[in-house]
């Protein structure tokens, strides 16, 4: 394994990830695939965040705009409302956290980050607003690039690929590229699990995850409660937990620094578990 970036500044604060870390995962949408709905409250929001950060969660990673398969692109008024109000609200609440916003929209991220942010988690590589990369370099804050056939609403009819590893390690190795021209040298990579994959191109994503070490960037597994999951197991995402789990030691196991979940606790106990094991 080639030696990979193991600090991120995060607007001064420098993230260790040379032990991997949990990112908890915040949906304050209508519509999101497992938790829709249920954060949208400030009491409910604000007592599942702190639940999370004593579970252990180093980063709180918050959506505003859903990215299940077929997902609409919401206004950016829209997503603004949602966001800027309730990162404002836990960086007031809780003020040493670390926030992510997942978002495509650079007036998004500025703002966010204005109001307390400290990274951004973009799942279109800044394919869906041309003004992402820019802003992110003047912003200085760390960058999350995932890979992504399309958009949401498209990306699962397009999952047609002659190498599947290889064309997506060809498309982070451009756009760290294009990164770095920038100036923005806080990149974790993201293989985007169930993004413009079937459910067997997302195993055979995940049994070759070491390959994307080649970048020398943090990697971050986005794997909870996710359909390569419970469409395996003929559950429902409520009850994929069990199998987040056991996917989350091989996601480890390939080299993954970020364990993106809905479950922190039980993320935070595979990471312990991993240490036992590579003691």
């Amino acid at each position: 394994m080639l030696h990979a970036q193991t600090t991120l500044n995060c607007k001064g604060f420098l993230l260790d990830l040379s032990t991997p870390i949990v990112m908890g995962i915040l949906n304050v949408t209508p519509d999101s695939f497992y938790d829709g709905g249920k954060y949208q409250k400030d009491t409910a929001i604000l007592r599942q965040v702190e639940k999370m950060l004593e579970e252990g969660a180093a980063i709180i990673d918050i959506g505003g705009m859903s990215s299940r398969p077929g997902a609409e692109i919401i206004s950016v008024d829209e997503e603004l409302g949602r966001v800027i109000p309730v990162v404002t609200a836990i960086h007031r609440e809780f003020p040493a956290a670390l926030l992510s916003v997942d978002t495509i929209r650079g007036k998004v991220a500025k703002t966010a980050v204005e109001a307390g942010a400290h990274l951004i988690n973009d799942i279109s590589a800044g394919r869906l607003d041309e003004s992402m990369y820019p802003t992110i370099a003047e912003l200085k804050v760390p960058y999350i690039l995932m890979h992504m056939k399309g958009q949401p609403k498209t990306m699962q009819q397009q999952t047609q690929y002659q190498d599947l590893v290889e064309e997506i390690l060809d498309f982070l190795i451009a756009e760290v590229g294009k990164l770095k021209t920038m100036g923005i040298v806080d990149i974790v990579i993201d293989p985007g699990f169930g993004f413009g994959k079937t459910v067997g191109q997302n195993f055979e994503l995940l049994k070759k995850m070491h390959v994307f070490h080649i970048l020398g960037l943090p990697i971050l597994a986005g794997l909870s409660r996710k359909s390569m999951i419970y469409k395996s197991l003929n559950i429902t995402a409520a009850d994929a937990l069990n199998g987040t789990t056991a996917l989350n030691m091989v996601a480890l196991q390939q080299g993954a620094r970020i364990l993106r979940v809905h479950d922190v606790q039980a993320a935070v106990e595979t990471i312990k578990l991993w240490q036992q094991l590579e003691r």
